[in-house]
């Protein structure tokens, strides 16, 4: 039965009210590895846009000398990895003589040797776009990837290419891990006229938790304190020449760079670092008046996947910021006098967290004036999301592991891929943002998602414990295979090793897809009177 043009209007309606800026686009939880539950460095990313969810496992490889290697630009909105359809070369620089495996996404997000990133977009100040420089973000980022092991030698390097072939993107934060520390990175131009960039970057203590959400967060930089700032060598000069900075006053990255959130206050958050911040250090008491919040906090208890997991599917529920709870109807359970205790109301079994701005105004103009859209940290146009640990007490291949859900957190379960498996499943390898097909992993979770959207109040009964499950299943069984992979590699059966996880990972991911089929038809029999 073909279910294409109803699910084609849910799908793209749910993208109807995300116009393209840092409001609509990504968030990153990063945890220190003694903030983290197990000790895990932990990285993490929402894809929350219109970006392409095909995924690979590169090879590594080795060059000659004198190999060059192109940069692109439109990698993000291909439909295979051996598309080149809208891509545009910028130009090239010389190849390493060895590039490692990378786990390939939009933003490439991990290596064979635990080194992984998030990114979140913040726009920054539009003066300081140079759209001639080579570099995008997310080529920055799968260069790093492909040559570097540590956070500081990726950090390193993507300045020194910044310097010499210039930055090319909007303001970007890059939240790069390995297995001993986790690193916020920054980035913007430095104007139309300067080919180059300028950028900061500040280590997050391994106590603490820390989080970027579309807004340039790194403020005071202390330039005597190698071990935990790094910035460009113009991090002054340029905010002086472009009249951010009067050179008098206290230097602050964010204020001279950036100097708003996205609703143009003069502030470095909004409300998902707040929440997120809150939820982890309620006894901080961070709170919406303050000017200012720290890059960073130590948590009240330590941190783990699954913590991360929930926040990142967060849409503020049990709080004044939860959409629908704010729609109320009357509750159809009480009709005797025996039911006094019950509510006088419920929430609308038709409201659901991620509603449209075009539903959100009807019910405003019916004179509901508390169904005011607040951004939530898990979005209906997510593309992917990865929440990736670095554990040094595991070999790279099985240390390095990305828990990856396609479409919108707050509805997807995740599955493991690791860092040393050959390869993906084959659905993977497929975008599913052009065209509704079923043979791209994306629609298998996008469809049952939004019709779940449609009765949200029932539906969620059954999907978020399947979505929570995966997690759970995923944390239960990791150990036993990381225990047989060492044994393995032992047993000098390298190949029997990589097969191992790459077979786990893809029943993994096949188990999951199969879930969610099973959901979208259960959604359908329990709705087939309509809707």
């Amino acid at each position: 039965m073909k279910f294409f043009n109803i699910f084609l209007f849910l799908a793209l309606t749910a993208y109807s009210g995300a116009a393209q800026t840092a409001a609509d686009a990504c968030t990153s939880i990063m945890v220190g590895r003694k903030a983290s539950a197990d000790g895990s460095v932990i990285t993490s990313h929402t894809c929350d846009s219109w970006y392409r969810t095909w995924m690979q496992m590169t090879e590594p490889k080795d060059y000659p000398n004198d190999t060059i290697m192109s940069i692109y630009e439109g990698r993000m909105h291909t439909e295979y990895p051996t598309s080149s359809d809208g891509m545009k070369e910028k130009g090239t620089i010389p190849q390493g003589r060895h590039t490692y495996r990378i786990f390939d996404t939009a933003y490439p997000c991990m290596n064979e040797h635990q080194l992984a990133m998030g990114e979140t977009t913040y726009s920054g100040r539009d003066t300081l776009v140079n759209k001639n420089g080579m570099f995008m973000i997310e080529e920055l980022a799968r260069v790093a990837l492909e040559r570097c092991t540590t956070a500081r030698e990726a950090i390193s390097l993507m300045g020194s290419l910044i310097k010499e072939y210039g930055y090319g993107d909007g303001g970007e934060c890059l939240t790069i891990a390995d297995p001993k520390e986790v690193w916020i990175f920054e980035v913007q131009g430095e104007g139309p006229d300067k080919i180059g960039g300028v950028w900061a970057a500040q280590r997050i203590p391994d106590d603490h938790i820390a989080v970027s959400a579309n807004i340039s967060r790194i403020g005071k930089l202390n330039f005597d304190d190698k071990d935990n700032f790094m910035a460009s060598d113009n991090v002054k000069d340029v905010a002086i020449r472009m009249g951010l900075w009067d050179g008098k006053e206290e230097f602050s990255f964010w204020k001279a760079y950036s100097g708003v959130n996205y609703k143009k206050e003069p502030k470095n958050y909004d409300i998902r670092e707040l929440f997120i911040m809150n939820q982890l250090a309620p006894s901080a008491g961070f709170n919406a008046s303050m000017d200012e919040l720290p890059v960073s906090v130590k948590p009240d208890k330590k941190v783990g996947v699954d913590d991360v997991a929930r926040l990142l599917a967060s849409y503020y529920e049990g709080t004044p910021n939860a959409l629908c709870d704010r729609l109320k109807v009357k509750n159809p359970n009480k009709k005797t006098e025996e039911d006094a205790a019950l509510p006088d109301s419920i929430v609308s079994p038709v409201a659901n967290p991620w509603m449209r701005p075009d539903e959100i105004a009807v019910y405003e103009a019916l004179g509901d004036s508390t169904m005011q859209n607040i951004r939530t940290v898990s979005v209906a146009w997510c593309a992917y999301s990865t929440i990736i640990q670095c554990r040094d007490w595991l070999p790279d291949a099985v240390g390095g592991v990305a828990w990856v859900c396609l479409d919108n957190p707050g509805q997807s379960p995740r599955f493991p891929i690791f860092a040393g498996s050959s390869d993906v499943p084959e659905m993977l390898k497929i975008c599913g943002q052009h065209r509704e097909r079923d043979d791209a992993a994306l629609w298998h979770f996008r469809k049952p998602n939004r019709l779940a959207t449609v009765r949200w109040a029932k539906s969620r009964e059954f999907t978020e414990p399947a979505r929570d499950y995966f997690l759970k299943k995923g944390l239960r069984e990791l150990p036993a295979i990381e225990t047989l992979y060492k044994q393995y590699i032992n047993e000098g059966k390298p190949d029997e090793a990589q097969a191992l996880i790459t077979d786990y990972q893809r029943d993994f991911f096949g188990a999951a897809i199969l879930r969610w089929d099973e959901l979208g038809n259960k959604l359908w029999k329990d709705n087939w009177t309509g809707f």
